[in-house]
């Protein structure tokens, strides 16, 4: 254990500073956000304590309406406090953490240390969120307990989204302060973290930088567009969609030239220093303001007729276009495990795999060169890419997946200069350089033990036994250890059908029976995106009524055998969990959700309404709080539960579905998605060994036909306005009368089974709609809802 760092001061208010500053908040960690007193003012010194705070203010209004939105819930600003460095900067000895993020020039940053060296004492931590000083400059002539609490802490644009954290420590960086700061990245923060070296740009940006810049040099070289390279360094590559030119844009043009005008200036000695020149026509954009994202023109822009592409060639905007055999090429690469796809891209006959092999080849042997200057360990490389530049594989992952040997003698061929430490580890006879829980050691020449965190454990590596202990065509239950039973989906996205109800259901039986709870945790890019739509359109199709209340009955029994079950059961929701996949969860004893969950009752948009308990449970998670005995008016919680149900309000983080009710039950977060598995069966186990217990069924005094019309006021205002079509109130109406308590006079109480016969009463009703019907068809053709 630790001391915990408690309070942070961020210095400096721009996109980066208050990106961390919202973080850290996010995380539930008080934070001081300070910048300068604008330098505008006509007197500053009689100036309003507001007007001197301008520039963090300004900044707060930012973060409040940031996309992606940097915050998980904007009430969690409360936990920012705002001021500037003239008022405010001796608060920051009340900090546990400093974290400059001020401009990227060294005679301000050191003139901001002298002033800290004489604030901060005791073991509070100063840290540079630097890409391109060197420490040994920045503390030069600062005291020695400076020296010793002093590191670079430097995060990743968006830093909510954004794994990585790289650590930069100096020889006078004690111990302790190492500690702290890991303890808390890691820990509360939820970063992948990597230890690098002091050299420019670290290791994600050193090598992101020189992999990007390599590529828009050889788009030259080959005379192809922006388009062409972008569909081949894209997913085919193993990279983001954006893959390089829309990265570019993303990042900006200024912030990437600035970052690869350092390299050239400071990396004097480096073998491919000529790639870090940008070429002429990316200054001329610069100078043009043609900036990218945040100006909305860059390599590409939108325009009046579509997309349109920044033509190096020309000099100014044309068509979006590029090569339709290049595009047809890179489409054929399919989807499937990343490893396969980058085999398949330099195999591919024609400019398609000689430009990806040049590009993939050149990265290679960069970064293997790298190794000993940027750092000993070419895991921490692989990661710092894949957190840091969102890669699927890391530099020498992808070496692996190409074969060691294999890539070797064809650079071999090719006349390129291998690195010495690279044909030794060949000549000792090594594969791969990664082997059965081992990695290659470029420095010692030989394996070493891959260091891991046992908490960021897979799914396949925590089951026991060979087979598992339940299955069929849409899901499997195995033993995780422990006692806990895992159930986990096998339909397309996770969707909800016959077969993973069923497991479910069979899977506690068997818990409360073998087992202390059940874990319901699915892998794929979502946790599950609702019903399988297919079902029910087929069955609406045929007017099998009966049918269709059967489906919806099965799920409703489902999820009430998992409210009522002897033994905890939890989910751990993370990416998209939306309609049924929400049901689920609102049925769980509790949730472990990742940070970034997206949740919500989405069934509007295809012309239903919840039909898994979810009216049910959504009403109940509302009312709960309400004491026996309290005479309380519900019509406030009735509505907003409707509101959110006939709007279909999605949750964009796991904060904030626990603040739309979403999530309420036992709720935790993961904020690092490798331990969330980790987490999600330690609080099955937690449960299980403090004496869980059932809940008791409740019944509540719901508003009856009052609150209906008072709801059906709301739904005719919307359609008068144009927001909602008829057919929006038609479901929105249905939606009233399940959650007012049907069509029976005044107030009154209703138990959960009346709840759950209305809500399937109006499933099925809807089902027979024609415009429900084409929503869900569309939906199943375009994968986008239909407003009809």
């Amino acid at each position: 254990m630790t001391k915990p760092i408690r309070r942070v001061a961020v210095l400096g208010a721009g996109v980066m500073g208050s990106g961390i500053a919202a973080h850290v908040a996010n995380a539930g960690i008080p934070v001081m956000l300070l910048d300068i007193v604008p330098p505008k003012l006509k007197d500053p010194a009689k100036a309003s304590k507001a007007e001197r705070d301008a520039f963090a203010a300004g900044a707060m209004k930012q973060l409040l309406k940031a996309k992606p939105a940097a915050l998980t819930h904007k009430g969690n600003a409360q936990l920012i406090e705002i001021g500037n460095f003239d008022d405010d900067l001796a608060r920051v000895k009340e900090a546990d953490l400093v974290i400059e993020v001020i401009i990227e020039r060294l005679d301000i940053k050191q003139s901001l240390f002298e002033k800290l060296d004489k604030l901060v004492d005791g073991d509070t931590i100063i840290a540079s969120n630097t890409s391109g000083l060197k420490i040994v400059d920045m503390v030069e002539g600062r005291s020695e307990r400076f020296k010793k609490h002093f590191m670079v802490t430097h995060f990743f644009n968006p830093t909510r989204y954004m794994k990585l954290l790289e650590l930069v420590v100096s020889s006078h960086t004690d111990a302790d302060v190492i500690e702290r700061v890991e303890s808390f990245g890691r820990d509360v923060l939820g970063k992948g973290l990597v230890r690098a070296k002091d050299t420019p740009n670290f290791i994600a940006n050193r090598i992101g930088a020189h992999s990007m810049m390599a590529v828009i040099h050889l788009m030259l070289e080959h005379g192809l567009a922006p388009e062409d390279v972008d569909a081949i360094t894209g997913l085919p590559m193993g990279h983001p969609k954006s893959a390089t030119f829309r990265t570019g844009d993303m990042v900006g043009l200024d912030t990437l030239v600035h970052v690869v005008d350092n390299c050239f200036e400071v990396l004097t000695d480096d073998e491919d220093r000529e790639i870090f020149k940008a070429p002429d026509y990316i200054r001329k954009m610069i100078e043009k303001k043609l900036l990218g994202q945040k100006v909305r023109s860059g390599f590409y822009k939108k325009g009046k007729a579509g997309f349109e592409t920044f033509d190096p060639k020309t000099g100014d905007y044309r068509p979006k276009a590029g090569d339709q055999d290049i595009r047809k090429a890179c489409k054929a690469l399919g989807g499937g495990k990343p490893a396969d796809r980058i085999r398949k891209l330099v195999a591919t006959e024609g400019v398609v795999g000689e430009f990806a092999w040049k590009a993939i080849s050149r990265s290679l042997v960069y970064s293997a060169r790298r190794v000993g200057e940027i750092s000993d360990d070419i895991a921490a490389i692989d990661d710092g890419m894949r957190w840091g530049y969102n890669w699927e594989l890391g530099p020498f992952e992808i070496w692996d997946a190409l074969g060691f040997v294999e890539t070797l003698e064809r650079m071999k061929k090719d006349g390129t200069a291998l690195p010495e430490c690279i044909t030794k580890m060949h000549a000792a006879g090594a594969k791969a350089f990664y082997s059965e829980g081992r990695v290659y050691d470029l420095i010692k020449g030989d394996y070493v033990t891959q260091k891991t965190d046992p908490r960021e454990i897979k799914l396949s590596a925590m089951r026991l036994g060979k087979a598992p202990v339940l299955k069929n065509d849409g899901a499997e239950a195995w033993d995780l250890g422990d006692g806990v039973l895992g159930v986990t989906f096998k339909t397309k996205a996770n969707s909800i059908d016959a077969d993973n109800v069923s497991i479910i259901a069979q899977a506690i039986d068997r818990a409360e029976e073998d087992f202390r709870g059940v874990l319901i945790f699915n892998e794929g890019e979502h946790f599950c995106v609702g019903a399988n739509l297919m079902l029910v359109v087929m069955a609406a199709q045929a007017k099998q009524w009966d049918q269709i209340g059967e489906i919806v009955k099965g799920l409703q029994e489902t999820t009430q055998r998992m409210k009522y079950s002897q033994v905890p059961v939890v989910a751990a929701p993370y990416g998209m969990a939306l309609g049924g996949g929400l049901e689920i969860c609102l049925a769980a004893d509790a949730v472990q959700a990742a940070c970034e969950t997206y949740t919500g009752p989405v069934e509007v948009a295809v012309g239903l309404l919840p039909g898994g308990a979810g009216n049910l449970n959504l009403l109940w998670n509302a009312l709960s709080g309400i004491p026996d005995g309290v005479q309380a008016d519900v019509s406030g919680y009735v509505t907003q539960v409707f509101t959110n149900i006939a709007m279909a309000k999605v949750a964009t983080s796991a904060e904030e579905a626990r603040r739309f009710g979403y999530f309420a039950k036992g709720f935790s977060v993961s904020f690092d998605r490798a331990r969330h598995l980790h987490e999600a069966k330690k609080l099955v186990v937690g449960m299980a060994e403090a004496g869980y217990h059932p809940p008791i069924p409740r019944s509540y005094r719901l508003p009856g036909e009052s609150g209906m019309a008072t709801l059906k006021m709301i739904v005719n205002t919307m359609m008068d306005a144009g927001w909602a079509s008829a057919h929006d109130g038609l479901i929105a109406n249905k939606v009233a009368q399940v959650l007012c308590g049907g069509v029976s006079g005044g107030s009154h109480k209703v138990t959960e089974q009346e709840i759950l016969d209305l809500e399937r009463e109006a499933f099925v009703s809807l089902c027979g709609e024609q415009k429900s019907q084409e929503r869900m068809q569309h939906m199943l053709m375009k994968n986008k809802p239909l407003r009809n």
